[in-house]
């Protein structure tokens, strides 16, 4: 059964050994935080949630890998700004039942990512999960504060026709990984055989590399789907876009759509000018050229041999698609 309240307080302040850095002079245990920007930069804020049977399963994922995957979420959203991380807030519901041993193990998850990448847990609200005993599910918001240099963050809107297409790494594993655990939902995966899915890794060295070299004109995380993402530059934008399917770099089993529309990658795309020199491998990271920015207000196109078809956002949208990881 879960601890009360304070001492699940106590505890995450004894596992993060915070105890007020550089950018977050005070953390956990006040009223609200404070936090310390850098001169000449801008603040990144950004948030996401993970819940119970749509973005993790209990009886599929161990909890070191929900606490990983639910900051690596909003990790990622902060390189595809080309920024770096410093603060995390995070919001627990959890169900009154819940072994305290999986709340920890949770906690060492998270903790473990955020200390690679020097992000101090600053705060957070706790509750109990709303809902019978049985019925209760754990609940989990992150908030992740970045910042960058003024006016030099990388957004999505700042592609223009001629541009090149580019993605990192491969795509298509985590969704390999899901379908797997959907095919045979009592059989568990290996996490250490299919890290992609339940450790996924922020590009934030990527990310802050293109930025400072100025190499990239607009930038996306990986998080619902190549084709759902790459609309989404697009609409930002105002732009079309044409990408050549046999370019597209695929996990070891994988297929062309779980490439596409898989989603929960966590690589980025993104596109820069012609003449600008985007080197094959950044930060160890393949780096792949899968496309070109086109004419055309939002319409993308997908180029498979000889024959060219529209590619509609395929990947994951809340409200729309029926299932993730329930």
């Amino acid at each position: 059964m879960v601890d009360s309240e304070k001492s699940i307080i106590r505890r995450i302040r004894q596992l993060s050994g915070e105890r007020g850095v550089a950018r977050v002079p005070l953390g956990i245990g006040d009223d609200a935080a404070v936090l310390r920007v850098p001169s000449g930069h801008e603040v990144l804020v950004t948030t996401d949630f993970s819940l119970e049977n749509v973005h993790f399963r209990r009886a599929w994922h161990p909890p070191e890998s929900v606490g990983h995957r639910c900051l690596a979420r909003g990790l990622s959203d902060i390189a595809a700004m080309g920024g770096q991380p410093f603060a995390a807030f995070l919001s627990l519901a959890l169900p009154a039942k819940l072994p305290q041993k999986w709340v920890d193990a949770f906690l060492r998850g998270l903790l473990t990512l955020a200390k690679q990448h020097a992000v101090t847990l600053a705060g957070g609200d706790m509750a109990q999960s709303p809902g019978l005993r049985s019925s209760a599910k754990v609940l989990v918001d992150i908030v992740v504060v970045g910042s960058a240099p003024r006016g030099k963050s990388l957004r999505r809107s700042g592609a223009k026709p001629g541009d090149a297409i580019y993605v990192t790494g491969q795509l298509g594993a985590s969704a390999l990984a899901l379908e797997a655990l959907f095919a045979q939902p009592k059989k568990k995966l290996h996490p250490n055989k299919h890290p992609a899915h339940f450790y996924p890794q922020p590009r934030l060295a990527i990310g802050r590399y293109l930025r400072e070299h100025r190499l990239a004109s607009s930038m996306i995380d990986l998080s619902d789907g190549l084709s759902t993402d790459l609309h989404h530059i697009c609409e930002e934008s105002g732009v079309g876009a044409e990408v050549v399917a046999e370019f597209i770099p695929r996990a070891d089993g994988g297929t062309l759509e779980q490439a596409l529309h898989g989603g929960e990658d966590y690589e980025l795309l993104f596109t820069a000018p012609r003449d600008r020199k985007i080197p094959r491998r950044i930060a160890g990271i393949a780096v792949t050229r899968i496309g070109q920015i086109k004419n055309g207000r939002t319409r993308v196109l997908l180029r498979d041999g000889l024959q060219k078809r529209a590619l509609p956002p395929g990947g994951w949208e809340h409200f729309k698609n029926a299932r993730r990881s329930s």
